[in-house]
């Protein structure tokens, strides 16, 4: 196998397990609330990642005792992106929220040109104007469907936002710390300070009640997605072109509807799947394309001056 193979492999890896995240998330909330969740994510990941530097580079947790304020911010910010996202999965479901992020990396798309003085292509300008057309028109489509709950939408979408342009202070700010400290010491921080953030939410009481295998396997699933989709995502981006990366990552919302059709046809009842109309998934598929074309894919168009 190719070094470029193993590379996409390993970022299909990637979108597979934020595509099912999504789900395992929402089949969560049957045990669980949104803040006890996005604790234990962080928290295990958190854990994890400390054990192994305490055994392999006892070194880096020396960042832990004065951590850089940036990085702090960094952290509450991942913080509220996570719940963000667990939010909108909540009570906007996995596919509205799979898709609504994805303001998130078309915001950080959009502040390379106001804020680091990125020359825009015409290719990424007309990707901008396809995600904002796509974007408002899944959610259009997605209140006619939901005719009676559009006040859950809203609400999810809300905390969707919320959690999008919380991830884009968090990428901006994560860009420049990464010049001067090890990515793997900057998970650390990122990790543990929403760990800390959000233990006066956590219902600690949910854990005693655990019966099931089934949920300690969607504990383990949930706390360690985290830890396995960003060490594939790593291999991915050091044996493939980024750009190539890139195409397959934003696609993980495809993972998802996949996973939900499949989960319709064999009428589970893990929770109330809403039916995505056909018109919603052209939607989908604009916000989709434009996240792809904004971010950059296509960096040798020609210039927009």
């Amino acid at each position: 196998m190719t070094d470029s193979s193993k590379g996409l492999l390993y970022a299909v890896i990637t979108a597979s397990l934020w595509g099912a995240l999504a789900i395992v998330l929402k089949i969560s909330l049957n045990y669980f609330d949104s803040f006890t969740v996005v604790w234990w994510r962080f928290t295990m990941a958190f854990s994890v990642l400390a054990i192994w530097f305490l055994f392999r580079r006892p070194g880096y947790l020396r960042i832990l005792k004065r951590p850089p304020f940036k990085l702090v911010i960094a952290g509450l910010l991942l913080g509220v992106n996570y719940i963000g996202f667990m939010q909108g999965v909540h009570y906007a479901g996995p596919a509205v929220t799979q898709v609504m992020i994805q303001v998130g990396p078309v915001s950080l798309a959009f502040t390379g040109f106001v804020f680091f003085k990125e020359r825009l292509t015409l290719i990424r300008a007309f990707g901008f104007l396809l995600a904002i057309i796509g974007f408002g028109f899944f959610y259009y489509q997605q209140l006619q469907m939901l005719v009676g709950s559009s006040n859950l939408l809203n609400q999810g979408v809300l905390w969707i936002l919320l959690g999008a342009w919380a991830w884009t202070g968090y990428a901006i700010l994560n860009k420049i710390l990464v010049r001067t400290i090890p990515s793997s010491q900057i998970n650390l921080i990122l990790y543990g300070v929403p760990a800390l953030l959000f233990i006066p939410l956590v219902d600690f009481s949910s854990f005693a009640t655990i019966d099931s295998a089934w949920v300690i396997l969607i504990l383990l699933f949930m706390g360690g997605n985290t830890l396995a989709a960003y060490g594939a995502l790593s291999l991915a981006l050091k044996y493939a072109e980024a750009n190539k990366v890139s195409i397959i990552i934003t696609a993980n919302p495809i993972i998802t509807f996949i996973l939900l059709e499949i989960l319709l046809w064999a009428e589970v009842s893990w929770f109330a799947i809403p039916i995505v109309s056909a018109l919603s998934y052209f939607g989908a598929a604009l916000v989709l394309v434009g996240a792809v074309l904004a971010i950059g894919v296509f960096p040798r168009m020609n210039k927009v001056k």
